[in-house]
């Protein structure tokens, strides 16, 4: 699939490599025959989930060796979008070899995050997150079909979105890893509270033990009190995206600003952080080009204000 193929440049520009990557070259693509699985001395699982408020279905097949309990192979077949067959290819690679008891701990969660090129950069845009719940519950209907129990039974989290089968952990993990802060984002992550909406708020339709809006103020309660106790987190602890956020903020906080006043600017180049020291290279623009103290006087300023705020290793290059 091209960029200009369905999907406009920006909102292409969302989606990790890994996603267009699947998208296009789906790994575990296909059908296990009987005849294949009894070659390999496995018994063959086949399971369907349809989510029928997006209009998206998948079909798991799995080859669970006889002996060792392990899924030895693992494919689907899908009827979606592309989001929807990257996270099934992704889901099914995730299934092998692991024991279906194994298996069926993984969550869409796990699914989105295996498909990031950046731990800390989703992987698909928020309006297609729902398209990796779909794994959570084919995964746990092959489970119930190879042990012979109904599925309710492998149920061990709630689940607060009946339509969309979105559970609590689900919902909790969203908020976190996308710094969410209304209702309405959680819908477009996860599709909760897409549909008949009584899981939204107290007042709906049929009462619930969780909603939406209980479960968003808490969970941004206790992260502002998990950013309270961590807030003297030295700069080399945080994470590679974090520190990159913390050196772009303080650059258009307090550098920027003060170039800009003799018409000038700067654009960080790189960032490179290891033991010794972390390293920014940058580049001026406008009058700090020719200025006789940009490679002095205002490479000094940078690089104090970077060795006051964040580390006092920093060092600045101009490349």
């Amino acid at each position: 699939m091209a960029k200009g193929d369905l999907i406009g440049g920006t909102l292409w520009d969302q989606y990790s490599g890994k996603v267009a990557d699947r998208m296009n070259n789906p790994r575990h693509l296909g059908a296990i025959s009987e005849e294949e699985a009894a070659a390999m001395n496995a018994e063959l699982v086949v399971a369907d989930y349809g989510a029928e408020s997006c209009g998206d279905a998948v079909r798991l097949y799995w080859a669970v060796n006889r002996d060792s309990g392990k899924i030895v192979k693992a494919s689907f077949k899908s009827f979606g979008c592309g989001t929807a067959i990257a996270s099934s290819d992704m889901m099914a690679e995730l299934c092998l070899g692991k024991t279906v008891d194994e298996a069926v701990k993984i969550t869409n969660i796990d699914v989105e995050h295996a498909l990031r090129d950046n731990p800390d950069i989703p992987a698909v845009p928020p309006q297609k997150m729902h398209c990796s719940v779909m794994a959570y519950d084919v995964i746990k209907a092959a489970a119930a079909k190879f042990k012979g129990v109904d599925l309710s039974s492998l149920e061990e989290e709630e689940i607060v979105c009946e339509c969309a089968r979105v559970s609590l952990g689900t919902i909790q993990e969203v908020i976190r890893l996308n710094d969410l802060k209304t209702v309405e984002e959680i819908t477009a992550y996860t599709k909760a509270g897409a549909f008949c909406k009584s899981c939204i708020r107290p007042g709906g339709h049929e009462s619930r033990k969780y909603y939406l809006v209980d479960i968003l103020k808490e969970t941004r309660a206790k992260m502002e009190e998990e950013t309270l106790a961590r807030e003297d987190l030295p700069f080399a602890a945080l994470s590679p995206f974090k520190q990159a956020k913390a050196v772009e903020t303080l650059f258009d906080a307090e550098i920027r600003p003060a170039l800009k006043q003799d018409g000038g600017n700067v654009q960080i180049v790189d960032l490179y952080i290891s033991e010794e020291c972390p390293v920014a290279e940058i580049s001026y623009e406008g009058a700090c080009i020719s200025c006789p103290a940009s490679g002095v006087g205002t490479l000094g300023f940078i690089e104090k204000i970077l060795q006051d705020k964040l580390d006092k290793r920093f060092q600045v290059k101009i490349v």
